[in-house]
Protein backbone atom coordinates (compact mmCIF):
# COMPACT_ATOMS: atom_id res chain seq x y z
CA UNK A 1 0.00 0.00 0.00
CA UNK A 2 1.01 3.41 -1.01
CA UNK A 3 1.46 6.19 1.79
CA UNK A 4 2.04 9.91 1.87
CA UNK A 5 5.13 9.38 3.03
CA UNK A 6 6.19 7.09 -0.13
CA UNK A 7 4.89 9.15 -2.55
CA UNK A 8 6.97 12.59 -0.89
CA UNK A 9 10.22 10.47 -1.38
CA UNK A 10 8.92 9.16 -4.99
CA UNK A 11 8.68 12.93 -5.49
CA UNK A 12 11.64 14.08 -3.86
CA UNK A 13 13.86 11.93 -5.20
CA UNK A 14 12.65 12.55 -8.73
CA UNK A 15 13.37 16.52 -8.13
CA UNK A 16 16.65 16.01 -7.21
CA UNK A 17 17.87 13.08 -10.00
CA UNK A 18 19.55 14.36 -12.66
CA UNK A 19 20.57 18.03 -13.64
CA UNK A 20 18.85 19.94 -11.06
CA UNK A 21 18.86 23.57 -12.84
CA UNK A 22 17.49 21.79 -15.30
CA UNK A 23 14.56 20.84 -13.75
CA UNK A 24 14.23 23.57 -12.06
CA UNK A 25 13.96 25.68 -15.38
CA UNK A 26 10.92 23.21 -16.39
CA UNK A 27 9.21 23.49 -13.38
CA UNK A 28 7.13 27.04 -14.54
CA UNK A 29 6.34 27.77 -18.22
CA UNK A 30 7.27 31.18 -19.74
CA UNK A 31 3.49 31.95 -20.33
CA UNK A 32 2.77 31.31 -16.54
CA UNK A 33 5.66 33.47 -15.27
CA UNK A 34 4.43 36.18 -17.56
CA UNK A 35 0.94 36.39 -16.84
CA UNK A 36 1.39 36.10 -12.92
CA UNK A 37 4.01 38.76 -12.93
CA UNK A 38 1.85 41.09 -15.22
CA UNK A 39 -0.58 39.93 -13.47
CA UNK A 40 0.74 40.49 -9.75
CA UNK A 41 1.84 44.15 -11.02
CA UNK A 42 -1.98 45.35 -12.18
CA UNK A 43 -2.83 44.49 -8.65
CA UNK A 44 -0.07 46.01 -7.03
CA UNK A 45 -1.28 49.03 -9.03
CA UNK A 46 -4.86 48.70 -8.04
CA UNK A 47 -3.66 48.69 -4.24
CA UNK A 48 -1.71 50.99 -4.38
CA UNK A 49 -4.46 53.48 -5.65
CA UNK A 50 -6.92 52.06 -3.39
CA UNK A 51 -4.14 53.17 -0.50
CA UNK A 52 -3.58 56.93 -1.91
CA UNK A 53 -7.17 56.75 -1.76
CA UNK A 54 -8.15 55.61 0.79
CA UNK A 55 -5.15 57.32 3.34
CA UNK A 56 -6.30 59.61 6.56
CA UNK A 57 -3.13 59.88 8.47
CA UNK A 58 -0.64 62.41 9.20
CA UNK A 59 1.99 62.01 6.55
CA UNK A 60 1.38 59.79 3.83
CA UNK A 61 4.44 57.90 2.65
CA UNK A 62 4.93 57.24 -1.16
CA UNK A 63 7.63 54.82 -0.17
CA UNK A 64 5.21 52.14 1.58
CA UNK A 65 2.87 52.76 -1.67
CA UNK A 66 5.25 51.53 -4.00
CA UNK A 67 5.86 48.72 -1.38
CA UNK A 68 2.78 47.17 -2.24
CA UNK A 69 3.00 46.79 -5.72
CA UNK A 70 6.73 45.24 -5.21
CA UNK A 71 5.31 42.85 -2.41
CA UNK A 72 2.52 41.44 -5.05
CA UNK A 73 4.69 40.83 -7.36
CA UNK A 74 7.87 39.32 -5.03
CA UNK A 75 5.20 37.27 -3.28
CA UNK A 76 4.02 36.06 -6.86
CA UNK A 77 7.39 34.68 -7.82
CA UNK A 78 8.46 33.49 -4.24
CA UNK A 79 5.35 30.99 -4.37
CA UNK A 80 5.73 30.15 -8.00
CA UNK A 81 8.79 29.08 -7.26
CA UNK A 82 8.00 27.20 -4.52
CA UNK A 83 5.32 25.55 -5.74
CA UNK A 84 7.28 24.25 -8.88
CA UNK A 85 9.74 22.72 -6.62
CA UNK A 86 9.45 20.62 -3.72
CA UNK A 87 12.94 21.04 -2.32
CA UNK A 88 12.85 24.51 -2.90
CA UNK A 89 10.39 24.82 -1.13
CA UNK A 90 11.84 23.01 2.00
CA UNK A 91 15.06 25.39 1.83
CA UNK A 92 12.60 28.21 1.42
CA UNK A 93 10.87 27.82 4.43
CA UNK A 94 14.30 27.42 6.35
CA UNK A 95 15.72 31.22 4.36
CA UNK A 96 12.20 32.76 5.91
CA UNK A 97 12.25 31.72 9.04
CA UNK A 98 15.23 34.04 9.64
CA UNK A 99 13.64 36.97 8.53
CA UNK A 100 12.87 39.89 10.76
CA UNK A 101 10.98 42.88 9.69
CA UNK A 102 11.21 45.65 12.59
CA UNK A 103 9.70 48.31 10.69
CA UNK A 104 7.05 50.08 13.13
CA UNK A 105 3.34 50.21 11.55
CA UNK A 106 2.25 53.59 12.66
CA UNK A 107 -1.15 53.18 10.69
CA UNK A 108 -3.73 49.99 11.80
CA UNK A 109 -4.94 50.20 8.28
CA UNK A 110 -1.33 49.69 6.56
CA UNK A 111 -1.01 45.94 8.30
CA UNK A 112 -4.43 45.68 6.36
CA UNK A 113 -2.92 47.07 3.07
CA UNK A 114 0.33 44.81 3.60
CA UNK A 115 -1.70 41.27 4.45
CA UNK A 116 -3.85 42.63 0.97
CA UNK A 117 -0.71 42.86 -1.35
CA UNK A 118 0.66 39.58 0.34
CA UNK A 119 -2.44 38.05 -0.07
CA UNK A 120 -3.08 38.52 -3.32
CA UNK A 121 0.27 37.46 -4.45
CA UNK A 122 0.31 33.92 -3.47
CA UNK A 123 -3.74 34.06 -4.70
CA UNK A 124 -2.47 34.60 -8.06
CA UNK A 125 0.71 32.44 -8.09
CA UNK A 126 -1.51 29.20 -7.05
CA UNK A 127 -3.70 29.90 -9.96
CA UNK A 128 -6.67 31.47 -9.13
CA UNK A 129 -6.99 34.39 -10.76
CA UNK A 130 -10.75 35.06 -10.69
CA UNK A 131 -10.72 35.11 -6.98
CA UNK A 132 -7.51 37.18 -6.79
CA UNK A 133 -9.22 39.86 -9.35
CA UNK A 134 -12.67 39.35 -7.31
CA UNK A 135 -11.31 39.58 -4.42
CA UNK A 136 -9.49 42.31 -4.49
CA UNK A 137 -12.03 44.32 -6.51
CA UNK A 138 -14.22 43.41 -3.26
CA UNK A 139 -12.03 44.80 -1.01
CA UNK A 140 -11.15 48.08 -3.04
CA UNK A 141 -14.38 48.89 -2.92
CA UNK A 142 -15.15 48.36 0.32
CA UNK A 143 -12.57 50.64 1.80
CA UNK A 144 -12.94 53.38 -0.68
CA UNK A 145 -16.73 52.97 1.07
CA UNK A 146 -15.86 52.69 4.58
CA UNK A 147 -12.84 54.33 5.13
CA UNK A 148 -13.93 57.48 3.01
CA UNK A 149 -17.03 57.86 5.12
CA UNK A 150 -17.37 60.83 6.43
CA UNK A 151 -19.85 60.31 9.64
CA UNK A 152 -21.34 63.09 11.94
CA UNK A 153 -20.64 60.89 15.08
CA UNK A 154 -17.15 61.66 14.79
CA UNK A 155 -16.09 63.47 17.84
CA UNK A 156 -15.11 66.77 17.77
CA UNK A 157 -13.48 69.08 20.79
CA UNK A 158 -14.56 72.70 20.64
CA UNK A 159 -12.10 74.91 22.55
CA UNK A 160 -14.01 77.79 24.03
CA UNK A 161 -12.45 80.91 25.68
CA UNK A 162 -14.71 83.44 27.27
CA UNK A 163 -14.52 86.55 29.51
CA UNK A 164 -16.71 85.80 32.24
CA UNK A 165 -19.51 83.70 33.49
CA UNK A 166 -22.18 85.36 31.68
CA UNK A 167 -20.83 84.74 28.49
CA UNK A 168 -20.06 81.69 29.43
CA UNK A 169 -23.55 80.49 30.15
CA UNK A 170 -24.24 81.55 26.71
CA UNK A 171 -21.79 79.87 25.02
CA UNK A 172 -22.64 76.56 26.47
CA UNK A 173 -26.31 77.19 26.08
CA UNK A 174 -25.74 78.34 22.29
CA UNK A 175 -23.76 75.06 21.86
CA UNK A 176 -26.41 72.67 23.17
CA UNK A 177 -28.78 73.72 20.77
CA UNK A 178 -26.31 73.39 17.31
CA UNK A 179 -25.13 70.22 18.48
CA UNK A 180 -26.29 66.87 18.67
CA UNK A 181 -24.22 66.32 22.27
CA UNK A 182 -22.25 68.71 24.35
CA UNK A 183 -19.87 67.66 27.22
CA UNK A 184 -17.21 69.73 29.42
CA UNK A 185 -14.18 67.86 29.33
CA UNK A 186 -12.07 70.51 31.46
CA UNK A 187 -12.54 74.14 32.86
CA UNK A 188 -9.78 76.50 33.79
CA UNK A 189 -10.16 79.62 35.04
CA UNK A 190 -8.04 82.67 35.48
CA UNK A 191 -8.77 86.18 36.34
CA UNK A 192 -10.97 87.77 32.99
CA UNK A 193 -10.88 84.37 31.50
CA UNK A 194 -12.60 81.16 31.15
CA UNK A 195 -11.05 78.44 28.93
CA UNK A 196 -13.83 75.37 28.28
CA UNK A 197 -13.06 72.03 26.15
CA UNK A 198 -16.20 70.58 25.46
CA UNK A 199 -16.64 67.21 23.53
CA UNK A 200 -19.76 67.58 20.86
CA UNK A 201 -21.01 65.59 18.30
CA UNK A 202 -22.31 67.46 15.42
CA UNK A 203 -25.63 67.21 13.97
CA UNK A 204 -24.62 67.28 10.60
CA UNK A 205 -21.35 68.31 8.29
CA UNK A 206 -21.90 72.09 8.90
CA UNK A 207 -19.63 73.88 11.20
CA UNK A 208 -21.00 77.11 10.62
CA UNK A 209 -22.08 76.78 14.23
CA UNK A 210 -18.20 78.24 15.38
CA UNK A 211 -18.78 81.60 13.48
CA UNK A 212 -21.62 82.59 15.18
CA UNK A 213 -20.28 81.15 18.59
CA UNK A 214 -17.28 83.56 17.98
CA UNK A 215 -19.83 86.50 17.95
CA UNK A 216 -21.53 85.80 20.80
CA UNK A 217 -20.27 89.59 23.35
CA UNK A 218 -17.77 87.72 25.59
CA UNK A 219 -16.23 85.35 23.51
CA UNK A 220 -12.75 86.22 23.13
CA UNK A 221 -12.18 82.83 20.44
CA UNK A 222 -14.04 79.48 19.51
CA UNK A 223 -11.56 76.55 18.25
CA UNK A 224 -13.44 73.04 16.65
CA UNK A 225 -11.05 70.77 16.85
CA UNK A 226 -11.42 67.03 15.21
CA UNK A 227 -9.90 63.86 16.79
CA UNK A 228 -9.81 60.40 16.47
CA UNK A 229 -7.66 59.11 19.11
CA UNK A 230 -4.31 59.15 17.07
CA UNK A 231 -3.68 62.50 16.01
CA UNK A 232 -5.63 65.82 16.38
CA UNK A 233 -6.14 68.26 13.44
Amino acid sequence: MTTFQDIFKNSFLEQTSGNSFLSNMTGVSIPDMVIGIVLAFCLGMFIFLIYKKTYSGVMYSSGFGVSLIALTMITTMLILAVTSNVVLSLGMVGALSIVRFRTAIKEPLDIAFLFWAIAAGIVLAAGLIPLAVFGSVLIGVILLIFVNRKAHNDPYMVVLRCDGAESEQQATVFLQDHVKRCVVKSKTVQRGCVELNLDVRLKNSDTDFINALSDIPGVTSAVLVSYNGDYMG
